[in-house]
């Protein structure tokens, strides 16, 4: 038996950041959409645990214990007392360290791909532990949809989205490093104050409104990533040159994200991305998408 599980990236179309807490980690309001660029991973019986690769970057990807992958085999076997013994084999299509939750994704797939392949039958709650345990954003890798992320970003309330929003997704050569974002916004941002959802952004996705969704994106994250990548400010002035209602860099970077009014501005948007040199690639993807989802076993 194997078990496949598809994953969904994330842009965050609100990321505001309060101060270092004593742990390290800072206070956010984090709002979550899923994008339908999907990463897959399969489980598979083995003697041990395993871990495999393919994809675009599949060399930048580790194979060791540090994947969240296999840490999510790991947490999930000692639960209920067995040996991670499994096999996991991730396609990769979401960016690696590319500010789009690649790796979070990975491992809130495994966590489920390695729950159906072992039958332990961990209720939602548990899964969301397990979750939490990984990552910042795991929670919402195994939720999906659109969410308001509070605490670190893993505690997560589910928000209402009509219809769907059209996003053009740029990728950089090589990626960065999210402890050194926000080291960086550490740096520039010794005044930061305690983050608040914003309401007006709120009621954009509630209403399926673009235009109101593009003039309430926001990054905290996007200084400190522009000052670590300079060469972000060039991709974002061309994307919004060739007709993006808004641009913003995506979580701690380096990919960048662009609301297009429709799917034809999208594509537009994309091929002048493209033909600009300012990026590696340009994708289209649609959103919300769902969450971690099985899709064969």
């Amino acid at each position: 038996m194997t078990v496949t599980v598809r994953v969904p990236a994330k842009v965050n179309v609100q990321l505001a950041v309060g101060p270092a807490r004593p742990d390290g980690f800072h206070d956010l309001a984090n709002v979550f959409l899923a994008v339908g660029l999907y990463d897959e991973v399969t489980a598979a019986p083995a003697d041990g645990l395993r871990i495999t690769c393919s994809g675009p970057d599949a060399d930048k990807v580790p194979l060791d214990r540090t994947n969240l992958a296999a840490r999510a085999a790991e947490l999930l076997a000692a639960r209920y007392g067995r040996s991670p013994d499994v096999h996991l084999h991730i396609a990769k299509d979401i960016p690696v360290a590319g500010g789009m939750a690649g790796g979070s994704a990975d491992g809130a797939a495994a966590l489920v791909a390695c729950d159906a392949l072992w039958g332990t039958g961990a209720s939602c709650e548990e899964l969301l532990d397990i979750c939490a345990e990984l990552g910042s954003d795991v929670p919402f890798s195994l939720v999906g949809g659109a969410a308001l992320g509070t605490g670190r970003g893993e505690k997560l309330s589910v928000l209402e989205v009509a219809g769907s929003f059209h996003w053009v997704f740029a990728a950089a050569d090589g990626g960065l490093s999210t402890p050194a974002v926000y080291r960086e916004f550490d740096r520039l941002t010794p005044d930061a104050v305690a983050p608040e959802a914003d309401g007006a952004l709120l009621a954009a996705l509630r209403a399926g409104d673009a235009e109101a969704l593009a003039s309430a994106l926001a990054n905290d994250l996007q200084p400190a990533a522009v000052s670590l990548r300079p060469s972000l400010t060039d991709t974002l002035a061309a994307g919004t040159a060739a007709g993006a209602l808004a641009a913003l860099v995506s979580g701690s970077g380096p990919t960048t994200a662009f609301l297009a009014r429709d799917a034809a501005s999208a594509t537009g948007i994309a091929d002048a991305l493209t033909a600009s040199g300012t990026c590696r690639s340009a994708r289209v993807a649609g959103s919300p998408a769902p969450g971690a989802t099985i899709v064969s076993a």
